[in-house]
C-alpha cells in the first residue's frame, strides 16, 4: 500500500531567482572591495590579513552549523529562530515542527544524524550529509544543501519544506509503499499449532475458537501506532485474543520502498517473524472452556511464579464488571497497612451497616460478625464498607492502583480496570461501596486473577505474559504490599475456602486460598410485602440474575503453581457458581 506525505507547501516560485542572483553579486562586490583595500595597505598588511583570514569562520557557516546542531538535539524552536523572515511568513513554528515529525513517521525513522557542514554548490549554500536509520527501509545517507539568505550577522536560513527530510528536492513529497510478510504461526505451550498460514488453520479447533481471536481491518484507535511501524493501511491485524495480544510479534517486519518524489531513497523486503510459542496449556484451557460452559463470563489461569497465562476463556480480558467482594482483598490489604484492622480485631454481629444515613446490607440480609478472619470468610459488607470509609478515598484508590487499577494491563488489548480517582469517588457512602466492589469500580477476570497471583507472590505483582520462555524462572515483579501483610491476607483467604463462602473450591490434600464475590447489578434485598400486596407475589428468594458471580484463588499455598480468576455474568453467588469453575481449572493446572 502507498502512503504520501508532505508536498512543497507554499513555494518560493521563479521570482526568487533574481533575488538570489542579486545577493551573490553583492557578495562578489564586497569581496572585490576587500581585495582593493588589502592591495593599498601594502605587503606587510597583506600578509597579516592572510593570517587573520585563515582563522576566520564566516557567520553564514556558523549559522548553518548552529541550525544543524539544534536539529540533532531536536530543538525545533531554536531552529525556527534562525529562519529567514520570508520562511517564517510561510510556515508557523507548529507547521515547521510537524514537517520534520511527519516525514520521520513516513520514513519510520528511528534516528536522523546530520554530519559535518561543508561548502555547498555556491557561496550561498552549505552541504550536510545526513544518516537516516529506519525501522522498515534500513539505513541510508543523503546530502542536503541548506541555503542562506543575507550575509554576515544578518544571515538566516532560507528554509523550504524539502529541508525537512534528506533526499527531497523542492516540490518533492516523501512517499512509501509497504507490505507485510505472511503472518507467523501461533503455537501452544506444547508446540501444538493454534493458528498457522494465511488461513490460520489449527490442529485443535475447540481451543482455537476460544483463544486465537480474529483478524480484521486496523481499528481507528490503533491507526497511528501501526502507521508509525510502517504497516500498510489495508493490513489485517489482530482484533482480539492471541492475535491481538501478540499482534506485533506475529506480523513480522514490513518491507517496501521509500521515495522522495520519483527518486528511490531506500527499499527492503518483508521479513517473516518466528513462530510464537505461547504459554497456553491445552488441558488447562479446555478446563476453563468446560467450566465456562457457554455462559457469558471470563476465566483466566495464571502461573504466579512466571506470570504466564496458562488459559483464558470468554470475556476474561474485556468483560469489565463490578468485582463485588473480591475487592475486599484490596480493602483489607489497605486496612492492615493502615493498622485499622488486624487478626485480633473483632466486629459486632449485624445484618447491615449505615453510612451517610443509608443502609448497606450483608448478602441476603444475613447476620455477620466476629474476628477479622470470620468476617472475611463470610464476606461481611457490614464490616468492609465502613472499613473503606474509614480508610478514605485517597488510601483506597492508592492501594487499588498498586494492585493494577487505572493502569493498562500487561496484556495488549485487555481492558483497563477502573476505580474513580480520589477527588471524584464521592462521599463516605461511595467510598464504602467501592471498598466492597460496587459503585463505579470495574474489573475483569484478568484483573482479579492477577490480584490473587499478587498475594500468592508475597505481595508482589508479577508481570504477565502470553509467551512461553523455558529459560525464564521467575517473572519481574512490582511491589504492591509487604510480605507480612500478604501473609495475613493469605490466612484470611485460606479461611474463605476452609470454612467460609468458598468451600466449593476446596481440593482434598491441597491448601487453597480464595475469595468469593457476588456483585449486585440491581438489588439482592429480599422483597417484604406491604399490607396491600399479596404475600405470594413477593419472592423470598434472591434473583440470581441480579448478580455477577466471582471467585479468585491460588494453590497450593505453600508453593503456588496456579492462580485463577472467574467471573460469570448474572449467575448468582460467587461461592455457588464461580468457585466450582475455579476448582476445576486449578485441578487441571495442578495435574500438569
Amino acid at each position: 500500500m502507498s502512503d504520501r506525505h508532505g508536498g512543497s507547501g507554499p513555494t518560493r516560485g521563479r521570482a526568487t531567482a533574481p533575488v538570489v542572483s542579486a545577493r551573490r553579486a553583492t557578495a562578489r562586490r564586497r569581496r572585490h572591495r576587500a581585495v582593493v583595500v588589502v592591495v593599498i595597505c601594502g605587503g606587510l598588511a597583506f600578509a597579516g590579513g592572510l593570517v587573520i583570514g585563515a582563522g576566520h569562520v564566516p557567520a553564514e557557516r556558523t549559522l548553518v552549523e548552529r541550525f544543524v546542531e539544534n536539529w540533532s538535539a531536536g530543538d525545533f524552536a531554536a531552529m525556527y529562530d534562525d529562519l529567514s523572515a520570508e520562511a517564517k511568513q510561510r510556515f508557523t513554528l507548529a507547521q515547521f515542527t510537524e514537517a520534520y515529525d511527519a516525514d520521520r513517521r513516513m520514513a519510520t525513522a528511528t534516528s536522523v544524524r546530520p554530519g559535518e557542514v561543508v561548502d555547498g554548490s555556491d557561496d550561498a549554500t552549505f552541504a550536510v550529509p545526513v544518516v537516516v536509520r529506519t525501522r522498515v527501509f534500513g539505513t541510508f545517507t543523503r546530502t542536503m544543501e541548506i541555503e542562506v539568505a543575507g550575509s554576515g550577522e544578518s544571515s538566516r536560513i532560507a528554509w523550504g519544506r524539502h529541508l525537512a527530510f534528506p533526499g527531497l528536492a523542492p516540490g518533492d513529497r516523501l512517499t512509501r509503499e509497504t507490505r507485510l510478510p505472511e503472518r507467523a504461526a501461533l503455537l501452544a505451550r506444547d508446540r501444538t499449532p493454534l493458528a498457522k498460514g494465511s488461513d490460520r488453520t489449527s490442529d485443535v479447533p475447540d481451543v482455537t475458537r476460544n483463544v486465537v481471536g480474529t483478524l480484521g481491518p486496523i481499528p481507528a484507535e490503533r491507526a497511528d501506532e501501526l502507521r508509525a511501524l510502517g504497516w500498510p493501511g489495508d493490513a489485517k491485524v489482530g482484533i482480539n485474543g492471541l492475535e491481538r495480544a501478540l499482534d506485533t510479534k506475529l506480523a513480522g517486519t514490513p518491507g517496501g520502498t521509500l521515495r522522495a518524489g520519483s527518486t528511490i531513497l531506500a527499499r527492503s523486503e518483508p521479513k517473516k517473524a518466528r513462530d510464537v510459542r505461547t504459554s497456553i496449556s491445552i488441558p488447562v484451557e479446555r478446563a476453563a472452556i468446560a467450566g465456562l460452559a457457554d455462559r457469558l463470563g471470563g476465566v483466566v489461569a495464571i502461573e504466579p511464579r512466571t506470570g504466564e497465562l496458562l488459559a483464558f476463556a470468554g470475556i476474561a480480558f474485556s468483560g469489565l464488571q463490578p468485582p463485588g467482594s473480591t475487592m475486599k482483598i484490596v480493602t483489607v490489604t489497605a486496612g492492615l497497612e493502615q493498622r485499622i484492622t488486624s487478626l485480633d480485631t473483632t466486629y459486632p454481629v449485624e445484618t447491615f451497616t449505615t453510612i451517610e444515613g443509608v443502609q448497606l446490607e450483608n448478602a441476603n440480609g444475613e447476620l455477620c460478625g466476629g474476628t477479622l478472619t470470620e468476617v472475611f470468610a463470610e464476606s461481611c459488607n457490614s464490616v468492609f464498607a465502613p472499613m473503606g470509609a474509614k480508610l478514605g478515598a485517597e488510601k483506597l484508590v492508592e492501594v487499588s492502583e498498586r494492585f493494577g487499577f487505572n493502569r493498562a494491563p500487561d496484556i495488549p488489548g485487555a481492558a483497563t480496570p477502573r476505580i474513580p480517582v480520589a477527588a471524584e469517588i464521592g462521599d463516605a457512602l461511595a467510598v464504602g461501596s467501592s471498598a466492597i466492589g460496587q459503585g463505579r469500580v470495574e474489573a475483569t477476570a484478568l484483573t482479579m486473577g492477577t490480584i490473587a497471583a499478587t498475594i500468592a507472590r508475597g505481595g508482589r505483582r508479577p508481570r504477565l505474559t502470553l509467551e512461553y520462555d523455558p529459560r525464564q524462572k521467575a517473572a519481574p515483579t512490582t511491589k504492591v504490599t509487604s510480605s507480612k501483610v500478604a501473609r495475613t491476607v493469605e490466612k484470611l483467604m485460606l479461611a474463605v475456602v476452609r470454612e467460609g463462602t468458598g468451600r466449593a473450591a476446596a481440593i482434598q490434600g491441597v491448601q487453597v486460598a480464595g475469595k468469593t464475590g457476588t456483585a449486585e447489578l440491581e438489588t439482592t434485598k429480599r422483597c417484604e410485602p406491604t399490607e396491600e400486596q399479596n404475600p405470594e407475589s413477593c419472592s423470598t428468594e434472591a434473583d440470581p440474575t441480579d448478580t455477577d458471580a466471582w471467585f479468585v484463588s491460588y494453590a497450593p499455598v505453600s508453593k503456588p503453581r496456579i492462580a485463577v480468576g472467574v467471573m460469570l455474568v448474572r449467575s448468582g453467588a460467587g461461592g455457588d457458581t464461580a468457585a466450582p469453575v475455579a476448582r476445576q481449572v486449578m485441578l487441571s493446572a495442578l495435574r500438569r
